[in-house]
């Protein structure tokens, strides 16, 4: 009997059935895949994340992992339809134990049939990656498509995944199929950046990706620059940068490109800038002074680096003799820099290690001598020291902080700084740190801005992080001595949509009064005078701020902090963003800088009275605009 050629080229050469592999994410990004959210990150991961415990068990270098940012990131990852040519889908998984949360799921006719989540629940679980299978030799033919979802904010809340393979071998015991095929997850459409539902409206925040410590605030010729901690490739900490955002006015920003990238002596950490009036530097181009600042560089060890720019701070140049100073002990890092005329040099504030700081002056800002050295109990990093007027009188003090805002007063000749006061808590709020004030400002202000240090990104938003609102320092004589206030800059004005006020108006025990404007972010002003045991609470949607008559407290987001009444008399202020709240009490000599919790947006304020009377002297309200173009 005669054999066909085509038989006998079939038998010679029998049909390849190797595994058709999906997706190794051996590659530098997520080609291919539609991703959604902020928890895969750019591309695939190479072992752990920051904070994260060691990965094992996955193959090659490259993996899915969605702890980038920790695990209160969310997301989603697609995949492109591709045909189904196996009889089973082999993959490798491991993290969160979270059904249909932290899972990796098969879409075969528009329902998902296979839906597999990690292992991992408590705190000594590992996270280890282990081979899991799908029999998908009913759908053989069929067009199908593989999702990965991070839909879990909570512990073990990430999913790690790789190695997604066809073959004809199972690699593991079958998942068992849905009883009841569900319905896929559908990504959030993307919004408008600077329109995102959580995007701050008038605090600043980076249009992507992590920032903390505000950096090098100086103002020049017409712009407020803003330096801050960045990371360019990220949503998480890390890859430290310096990010640059100009403002004309301290409330309307236009981010610009990163000012400063790490080199070799290390990534970028927070210091200080200033205008070298008199070309100290010899850095200047007639006739314009130049701009000039010091940073960290976190290498090992870390060391203090000078740059400066002669085009408005658009463009920095390294200094070729960097470091200017050398390491001195421990993490020393965070320069303050300022000119100190009647000495006529440059002053560094420079945190040292543990509770102690140091002052150091220069001639010319690129050799140093150290001068004096001092503790703040209880404070670390990111020191501040300026001088102020005391208002009402023809004194000044000088302030000296580290990054808690926990403050001195006294004085400086120079060399030494001469404690009388202190430390005094300068903020009550939960997310208040590392602020710092602005240099250069020619109208006598001594404006702050913070880093409102949060727990994460917030849901399915490009940034993390945002800014405090600036605000203007006033040093003004109580009962207990000297004492600063916080009062927000009169710039926010500009912002006032419709206003809403009420006159002297007594709220029952149990009765509340609305404040009559439909906005996500307000701007409050109310004067009450509570009868003995009562709380006048602010209800902003579902929170509380409290002013308890009786403790003599004003209570915000789970932070209290003391309160005097002014005759009985106590007067608030409340910014409400869409994602934080901020609240200053007794003109500014109190005040508390939150966040509001994940999910927050409301246009529902009120005025409540519990326990007694709440009278109301004045309530002023206004709408606030946006400030992003």
């Amino acid at each position: 009997m005669l054999i066909s050629a085509v038989a006998l080229v079939l038998l010679s050469h029998p049909l390849d059935r190797s595994p058709i592999a999906i997706d190794s994410f051996e590659g530098k990004s997520y080609r291919g895949w539609r991703v959604t959210g902020t928890a895969f990150g750019s591309g695939p991961a190479h072992g752990a994340l920051p904070n994260q415990m060691p990965v094992s068990g996955y193959e090659g270098e490259g993996l899915v992992n969605s702890y980038n940012g920790g695990d209160g990131s969310i997301g989603s990852m697609t995949s492109s339809k591709f045909k189904l040519q196996r009889p089973y889908l082999n993959f490798k998984i491991g993290g969160g134990n979270h059904p249909r949360e932290t899972c990796i799921e098969l879409i075969v006719d528009g329902k998902v049939v296979y839906s597999t989540t990690g292992k991992s629940t408590t705190p000594q679980d590992t996270e280890a990656l282990a081979w899991a299978t799908w029999d998908v030799s009913a759908y053989q033919g069929k067009s199908a498509q593989i999702q990965i979802l991070d839909l879990n904010s909570g512990g073990w809340g990430h999913i790690n995944i790789d190695e997604i393979v066809q073959s004809d071998q199972a690699q593991a015991p079958s998942e068992p199929l849905l009883t009841t095929p569900a319905e896929p997850y559908t990504p959030p459409v993307p919004e408008p950046i600077y329109r995102e539902r959580y995007r701050p409206q008038f605090h600043f925040s980076a249009k992507h990706n992590w920032l903390n410590d505000p950096n090098g605030l100086v103002y020049f010729e017409g712009d407020y620059h803003l330096f801050f901690q960045y990371n360019p490739t990220g949503i998480q900490w890390g890859n430290m940068h310096w990010g640059h955002a100009i403002s004309p006015d301290l409330v309307h920003w236009r981010e610009l490109d990163p000012a400063l990238s790490p080199d070799e002596h290390g990534t970028n950490y927070s210091g200080s800038a200033a205008v070298d009036v008199a070309n100290t530097t010899g850095f200047g181009k007639e006739p314009r002074p130049p701009l000039v600042a010091m940073y960290t560089a976190a290498g090992k060890p870390f060391t203090q680096c000078l740059v400066y720019s002669n085009d408005h701070g658009r463009t920095w140049t390294k200094y070729s003799g960097n470091p200017v100073l050398p390491h001195v002990v421990g993490e020393n890092r965070d320069p303050r820099i300022f000119w100190h005329e009647p000495s006529h040099k440059w002053v560094m504030a420079l945190y040292l290690d543990g509770d102690e700081f140091a002052i150091y002056g220069s001639p010319d800002l690129k050799s140093w001598t150290e001068l004096s050295r001092l503790h703040i109990p209880g404070s670390s990093e990111c020191p501040e020291l300026f001088q102020i007027p005391l208002e009402g009188t023809d004194e000044t003090r000088w302030i000296f902080y580290g990054a808690n805002y926990h403050y001195l007063v006294g004085t400086f000749d120079g060399t030494t700084f001469h404690q009388e006061e202190g430390p005094i808590q300068g903020d009550f709020g939960a997310n208040f740190y590392a602020s710092q004030t602005y240099n250069g400002m020619t109208d006598g202000r001594r404006v702050q801005i913070a880093w409102m240090n949060g727990p994460g990104p917030m849901p399915n938003m490009p940034f993390n992080q945002q800014m405090s609102f600036p605000c203007e320092l006033k040093l003004i004589q109580t009962d207990d001595g000297p004492r600063l206030t916080r009062t927000p800059v009169q710039e926010i004005e500009s912002l006032r949509g419709q206003g809403y006020a009420l006159a002297a108006t007594p709220i029952a025990d149990g009765e509340s009064v609305p404040v009559n404007l439909h906005s996500h972010q307000y701007d409050v002003s109310l004067s009450v005078h509570p009868d003995p045991g009562t709380q006048t609470v602010i209800q902003v949607g579902t929170q509380e701020v409290v002013i308890d008559a009786d403790k003599k407290t004003i209570t915000s987001l789970g932070r209290t902090a003391p309160l005097k009444l002014q005759d009985g008399n106590v007067d608030v202020r409340l910014l409400i963003d869409r994602s934080s709240l901020e609240v200053f009490a007794e003109h500014g000599l109190v005040s508390l800088t939150s966040y509001l919790p994940t999910p927050y947006r409301t246009n529902d304020v009120r005025i409540l009275s519990r326990g007694g009377t709440s009278n109301i002297v004045s309530l002023q309200a206004f709408e606030l605009k946006s400030a992003w173009p």
